[in-house]
């Protein structure tokens, strides 16, 4: 059921450009120096972008140019190339051999160019076929031998070489990763010779199969966890909208412990979801076998991370943690401790749904539909209001503590709740508390109700209008936000909440009872001013 419905979900986004177009028909084939022709892709966030690798053998001085903006390691494909062509008992023409990427002005990146590049310059020799080669979109690396090695962005370049009319030809670990594009031929070759022999009529390659679903890691069950009923609560309700959510409370409290089980109780992917967040691990270079991600990705970055590790960039604009997180959960335990300035570039993506690297020679986007999810102490040495652990700096201690968390980021956390560490009498007699299974019946319930009002997304992102208000469940949060000083998006946010606790108590219209309990989520920090 899973494999069909990603099917239907990527023929929605795709369309057909027409016929296949094996050679251009303005191009001569017969001219002094013909120009043999590879299609490729450069990656701009997941955006597969159609790169031609032009190859020109002429007359002259013996010279291998590479040229259209390459970076440091698509430069070094022509020693790879050398070394690969060497293995098979080949070597380049005492010519002058042109390589040109084009467009020219498109900066391009990644060792993927490799295989695209040799090929070019294969049918420039008359080793294979132009016009059979112009069919297809090649990526891939070469070792030395002319092994073909695993590149990221296989399944977004399989969807843009599909939505081109292009086969696709990619090493055989990745055949299985491009077979999820659908209708597109695959040649997936263990290596360039086979590949070649491929190409002369002397060896077919096996069209691959689609790799499969990748399997869930466990997820510790919420039964375990006793008492903690409030804090369980709030898990429940950011689970069913999407809302982002704090904790609050001393070290050992079983902060991090109720965030590690909040996988368990969402939903799985949708088809188009699932193919989203597959796209975004392909770029990384994480999509581990070529199976697609069903499950919401749950990421945790230690607090030492980057403004570039959270939210995306580097040398070559990789996608971030929060990209890394699109359709699930981004868990920051001790909060206050992220550099500031990593903590402030969450602000946008927040509620655009989109984080872009700015660089020099472009802007980058990537998808960042995610869910925060936070941990922090109330303070430096953690024990405010434990009169004999908390330090002689309190309350002053903590009030510089909460304040390296900014108050536009606390404005869009939806729910913020206090952990109390459970007492030896609740550790040792409490019962069980519900399933996992049984809460997460309820979360997929609500989930449901939402994409039957919405078509696609959760309540974190509804727009207020859209949310159905009992009168007298109107008048309490407007009462709100006057007597609590709510800003226009904390206002917002209280209607979201409210509706999806709505969504778990299966009614209609939002009652008072589901924005007071909303409100209540909605508390200042212990001992923070403002």
């Amino acid at each position: 059921m899973a494999r069909a419905g990603i099917t239907v979900a990527f023929t929605k986004l795709r369309y057909i450009s027409g016929p296949r177009n094996r050679w251009p028909s303005n191009l001569s084939k017969t001219s002094a120096a013909p120009i043999a022709r590879v299609r490729t892709f450069a990656f701009s966030g997941i955006e597969a972008v159609p790169v031609e690798v032009q190859v020109q053998i002429s007359s002259g001085s013996p010279a291998l140019l590479l040229v259209g903006l390459p970076d440091k390691a698509v430069g070094e494909a022509r020693e790879r190339m050398r070394a690969a062509m060497s293995a098979m008992g080949l070597g380049l023409p005492p010519r002058r051999v042109l390589i040109n990427l084009a467009p020219a002005d498109l900066l391009k990146e990644g060792s993927h160019f490799d295989l695209p590049i040799t090929l070019g310059v294969l049918a420039a020799m008359e080793v294979l076929p132009r016009e059979d080669l112009y069919g297809y979109a090649a990526l891939g690396e070469l070792s030395l031998d002319g092994t073909l090695n695993p590149v990221a962005g296989v399944l977004p370049a399989a969807i843009g070489a599909s939505t081109m009319d292009l086969g696709l030809i990619c090493p055989a670990s990745q055949g299985g990763e491009a077979a999820w594009a659908g209708r597109i031929e695959v040649l997936a070759a263990s290596d360039l010779l086979s590949l070649i022999n491929h190409f002369r009529g002397t060896q077919v390659l096996t069209p691959p199969e689609t790799a499969g679903i990748a399997q869930a890691a466990r997820i510790p069950d919420l039964a375990e966890v006793k008492g903690m009923e409030t804090a369980k609560r709030a898990l429940e309700i950011a689970a069913a909208g999407g809302h982002n959510l704090l904790m609050i409370g001393p070290p050992g409290s079983g902060k991090s412990m109720l965030a590690a089980r909040l996988p368990g109780l969402l939903p799985d992917l949708s088809p188009k979801e699932a193919l989203e967040v597959s796209m975004i691990h392909s770029v990384a270079g994480m999509l581990d076998g070529g199976m697609l991600v069903m499950r919401p990705p749950f990421r945790e970055p230690h607090h030492s991370a980057s403004q570039a590790a959270l939210s995306g960039g580097g040398q070559r604009a990789r996608p971030g943690e929060i990209s890394l997180a699109h359709r699930g959960v981004l868990f920051l335990d001790e909060l206050p401790e992220f550099p500031k300035v990593a903590l402030e570039s969450l602000r946008q993506p927040m509620e655009t749904g989109r984080t872009t690297v700015a660089r020099a020679a472009a802007h980058i986007t990537y998808p960042a539909r995610f869910q925060l999810v936070a941990a922090m102490n109330p303070c430096r040495c953690g024990y405010l209001g434990d009169a004999s652990r908390e330090c002689g700096r309190a309350p002053r201690c903590a009030e510089d503590y909460q304040n390296r968390i900014s108050g536009p980021v606390i404005d869009r956390i939806d729910l913020t709740v206090e952990v109390q560490p459970a007492t030896a009498a609740e550790l040792a007699r409490a019962p069980a508390g519900e399933l996992s299974q049984a809460v997460g019946a309820r979360v997929a319930r609500a989930r449901q109700a939402q994409r039957a009002r919405y078509g696609e997304g959760s309540n974190a992102e509804a727009d207020s209008d859209a949310v159905e208000m009992a009168p007298e469940a109107l008048a309490l949060a407007e009462q709100a936000m006057d007597k609590l000083r709510l800003s226009p998006r904390g206002y917002t946010r209280v209607l979201r909440v409210g509706r999806t606790i709505a969504d778990l108590a299966a009614a209609k219209v939002v009652q008072r009872v589901h924005v007071a309990e909303a409100l209540a989520f909605r508390h200042r920090l212990p001992g923070r001013r403002g």
